[in-house]
């Protein structure tokens, strides 16, 4: 049991590690969060979440491949710029 809880927590990390990335682009980009949002597409409360690397409170971020897309190309940066480099792994 405790290998699960130690995936998930990688899984967490992994998630909150993708939110400092965008957070870290948009900043570099001198962008507010609704402005980022707009330009990719999504809701202000979507991406919020995405850079909170939380979809609900202790639930890892899980964003659509779409989503991804679309902040990469709004943020001119790509899809490898916005995703941890270390991906942990899937249970299967």
């Amino acid at each position: 049991m405790s290998n699960v809880a130690t995936e998930d927590e990688r899984w967490i990390e992994f998630s909150k590690e993708l939110g400092a990335n965008l957070a870290r682009l948009r900043e570099a980009a001198g962008w507010s969060q609704e402005k980022l949002a707009h330009r990719a597409g999504i809701s202000t409360f979507t991406y919020r979440k995405l850079e909170n690397g939380e979809s609900n409170p202790g639930t890892p971020a899980n964003p659509r491949l779409k989503t991804l897309v679309m902040l990469a190309t709004a943020l001119d940066a790509p899809l490898g710029e916005i995703l941890p480099p270390e991906v942990p792994a899937a249970r299967r």
